[in-house]
């Protein structure tokens, strides 16, 4: 049996919305890597439909873009993180990294109590 270990999900939500998670934070990294909104997409094995539609729930649920877009043409389209997503991902991956050491020491307490 594997050590235990502790898993978090963090999220944001905007009214009914979740406007930042674990899972959009690596859509932007990907992004970011790509350049590429469907380069993206296929980095993490998910339709480019479903990345478009996390891209435009961020781009909703902020005061200001996370990602813009270019228009394809001559020169192609593309994507890029907005300096102000960049500051969002930052700052919630500091979030997720402050939760998980804030609750370190009461996992290790519960998990004296699981079975090897």
């Amino acid at each position: 049996m594997s050590k235990p270990r502790l898993k978090l999900h963090v999220r944001i939500l905007a009214e009914e919305q979740i406007a930042f998670g674990p899972g959009k934070a690596e859509l932007l990294e990907a992004i970011q890597r790509t350049g590429s909104i469907s380069q993206a997409a296929k980095s993490m094995e998910m339709s480019y439909r479903r990345a478009w539609q996390l891209v435009d729930t961020m781009n909703q649920c902020f005061h200001s873009h996370l990602v813009e877009t270019q228009t394809g043409g001559t020169h192609g389209g593309g994507a890029v993180v907005t300096e102000f997503g960049q500051m969002i991902l930052k700052k919630f991956r500091a979030m997720e990294q402050h939760a998980l050491q804030t609750l370190e020491s009461e996992f290790k307490d519960i998990s004296r109590y699981l079975k090897p």
